[in-house]
């Protein structure tokens, strides 16, 4: 297709939506740069100006699907952090409602599949905050005595795996 088509004013967040639509569609194996392109209505070329090979895009879309994920977080944070319990209760279904409900960039997410992620600073701080936000959780609910208390990062971790595995259950 011709990049006349094209009329979104933000190609790089298109691209990353039309990856998002195949990789609900037809998962991580029909995902190419080139799907994409035609999926946003670009040229073939067109996702090569932001993107330098599939990797990159599989880096965008992980960032992307974190940051919703924070954003997420964040708003069950604000609306219960006044009672720890829930919030913590509320936090653990927030992950998993975003788990069932976009499995794909789920699966993306905490896959293997991006390789060298550390020269993807962006991925890098937004699942870092992603973290971060449990770990305020935790300490929190340590505050309180709903949990114990000891090393956050740590509980953290625990609290994190075990809500992480029922999800990938």
């Amino acid at each position: 297709m011709s990049t006349a088509t094209y009329h979104h004013g933000d190609l790089k967040n298109a691209l990353i939506q039309a990856g998002v639509e195949i990789l609900a569609r037809e998962g991580l194996g029909g995902l190419s740069l080139r799907k994409v392109a035609k999926q946003a209505g670009v040229s073939h070329a067109a996702p090569y100006s932001h993107f330098k090979d599939k990797q990159a895009l599989i880096a965008a879309i992980s960032t992307e699907s974190f940051k919703e994920l924070h954003i997420q977080i964040e708003a069950v944070y604000n609306d219960y952090k006044e009672n720890p319990k829930n919030l913590l209760v509320e936090t653990s279904w927030a992950y998993l409602q975003f788990a069932l409900t976009k499995p794909d960039r789920f699966k993306l997410m905490f896959s293997s599949v991006l390789e060298k992620e550390k020269e993807y600073p962006d991925f890098v701080e937004v699942s870092h905050q992603n973290f971060q936000q449990l770990v305020a959780v935790v300490k929190l609910c340590q505050d309180t005595n709903i949990l114990k208390s000891g090393d956050a990062n740590l509980t953290a971790v625990s609290v994190w795996g075990a809500v992480h595995g029922l999800a990938m259950l």
